[in-house]
């Protein structure tokens, strides 16, 4: 027995939506949403980095602070 993966669906305001049934305007737009989506996505990730630097520079600041005063 073979499984046959199930037709892929875009699932918008509670209604699914076979993708092969959209228009080719609605798929261009589709495309452009993924797009998005996955540039947000890297954004978060680039961002948790520049955050996790700035803390890690911040302690390094403070330690120098208090190496100055001793």
């Amino acid at each position: 027995m073979t499984d046959t993966p199930a037709p892929r669906k875009l699932t918008l305001d509670g209604v699914d939506y076979p993708l092969d049934s959209l228009s080719t305007e609605a798929r261009n737009l589709l495309a452009s949403l993924e797009f998005v989506q996955a540039g947000l996505v890297q954004f978060t990730n680039e961002l948790a980095i520049s955050d996790t630097a700035r803390l890690a520079y911040l302690g390094a600041l403070r330690r120098e602070m208090k190496a100055a005063k001793a």
